[in-house]
């Protein structure tokens, strides 16, 4: 009798223990379920993570828990008979507490069994929301990290290809104007050179793209009072979206100055504005808007101004969203796009310090916002010095003798006398003697110093001497912040005359 006693007692203290040990934990929702599911029991963490005291609840069916689009499917229904079943039901999905808010739920359920029959189910729950949005968001980093590893990898192969062919281009571009000269009594001759010379500047037009793609390109940001430059430029983009498509302006008055190149911000502008035309093939709107914003999650932090390109077309499928700012990706026919346009945009407003997002909806339309950092003290507008012939000798320091040639050639036409040398440490040589009245020097050089670090040493040693540089793409000349100025390969004979008509003397 007495063992039988202890057996009771031990046995009333251990289901004690165990229902205190239910009953108190809080950070899981365990209950019981009828075989029907209604609710049977109920604990602390069941009220906790569910708002719900245990005299609501109790008798009421757990479904009440389910969205109403998990209900009206048959969910709770079905995740009982797959427990019966299969012994265990497990998932995890959205449920909804006693106030309406919805949290992201880990759930556990088990039947219970006695002598064989179903008498029940148990049923755990965990709200694990801030797990799944910590989730989320590490791979929404992950996935941004690979994407700027992709597009760092495109950026060094793009940049490598224009690098050498902005060269290519200069040696033609520098010779078709020494032929021009004696073209002109043959007509024939005289279109060949005008259908090269146009297919140069096309080159050059596709080369200046890949180039602020890959970040490489050579900028000269200031600041631009949006407003006038849409102003401005309402020819350009009138002709771009055609007949058929409408151009309206929601431009914020009081809207701040942008900081950018001011010619990679205008094609930036004109190859979203022809996108939207082509996304809208049956007529539509296109909008361009401005406002200010002010951002605080890096690397964005400050005064910004967001510049919105808004289409009422086709949308973009979400299968194609992620590859449409890769270089040479297009939905175009053959012959009907380069797949460069939204590549430039892409690196123009990166290399600009901000950023560009796209969001689209099939059938509604897209909006391009590009993200541009504020700019201050907008300068006032200069007139354009004529082209000029000038005197005196000029050191040309260039590595690439048939690119030497050419700006010979062109410098020799504006009257100049050139001495030319293939690398820096030659250059000092040469300015030992007296004679050299400014450089002209490539940025990119063998040997230990570039055309940048020549230009930095001159202005130490010689800093009354000007200095002019020119490059095909440079990394290194985003260091220059308008110190010197920067002569873009290829370059033409007048934009040659102009750049040394503007150096300080």
């Amino acid at each position: 009798m007495v063992e039988k006693f202890s057996q009771q007692r031990d046995l009333f203290e251990s289901e004690r223990s165990f229902r205190l040990l239910v009953e108190g934990v809080a950070d899981y929702a365990l209950y019981m379920l009828d075989p029907n599911g209604i609710i049977t029991s109920w604990n602390i963490g069941g009220e906790r993570i569910k708002g719900y005291s245990p005299e609501e609840i109790l008798g009421q069916h757990f479904s009440r828990f389910y969205t109403e689009t998990d209900r009206a499917n048959g969910k709770p229904a079905r995740a009982l008979g797959i427990a019966r079943e299969k012994g265990r039901y497990e998932e995890e999905g959205w449920r909804v507490r006693k106030d309406g808010t919805f949290f992201w739920a880990s759930v556990v359920i088990d039947p219970i069994y006695e002598d064989g029959r179903l008498i029940g189910f148990a049923k755990i729950t965990r709200d694990i929301t801030e797990r799944r949005n910590a989730q989320l968001k590490l791979e929404a980093m992950q996935k941004q990290l690979a994407e700027s590893q992709k597009f760092d990898a495109l950026g060094q192969l793009t940049g490598g290809v224009a690098h050498d062919f902005n060269n290519l281009l200069m040696i033609i571009s520098g010779s078709l104007h020494i032929l021009k000269k004696g073209a002109a009594d043959d007509p024939k001759l005289e279109r060949a050179i005008s259908a090269i010379d146009t297919a140069t500047k096309r080159g050059a037009a596709l080369t200046n793209q890949l180039l602020t793609f890959a970040r490489r390109q050579s900028v000269n940001p200031q600041a631009i009072d949006f407003s006038e430059r849409i102003a401005a430029i309402r020819e350009v983009l009138d002709a771009g979206v055609g007949s058929s498509v409408r151009l309206a302006f929601e431009i914020d008055s009081g809207t701040w100055p942008i900081k950018a190149d001011v010619s990679e911000l205008e094609t930036a502008l004109l190859n979203l504005v022809i996108n939207a035309r082509d996304a809208m093939p049956d007529g539509g709107t296109v909008t361009i808007g401005a406002r200010n914003v002010m951002l605080n999650e890096a690397p964005l932090i400050g005064d910004f101004v967001a510049i919105d390109v808004r289409d009422s077309g086709l949308g973009i499928p979400s299968d194609v969203l992620d590859k449409i700012f890769e270089p040479f990706f297009t939905t175009k026919p053959i012959g009907k796009g380069t797949g460069l346009g939204l590549s430039q945009v892409h690196g123009f407003a990166h290399q600009a310090g901000g950023t560009v997002k796209v969001a689209s909806e099939l059938g509604k339309g897209t909006t391009f916002t590009i993200v541009l950092p504020r700019g201050t003290d907008v300068p006032s507008r200069e007139v354009p010095e004529a082209a000029f012939r000038g005197s005196g000798t000029v050191l040309l320091v260039e590595d690439n003798p048939d690119v030497a040639l050419v700006s010979i050639g062109l410098l020799e036409q504006l009257g100049y006398r050139v001495r030319r040398v293939a690398d820096a440490e030659a250059a000092l040589r040469e300015l030992e003697s007296d004679g050299v009245d400014f450089v002209f020097s490539d940025i990119v050089m063998p040997g230990k110093m570039d055309g940048l670090s020549l230009a930095h040493h001159l202005r130490q040693i010689r800093p009354s001497l000007p200095i002019l540089l020119a490059t095909g793409y440079s990394e290194v000349a985003a260091g220059v912040r308008g110190d010197f100025p920067i002569l873009r390969k290829p370059y033409e004979i007048h934009e040659l005359s102009e750049a040394i008509a503007k150096l300080p003397r």
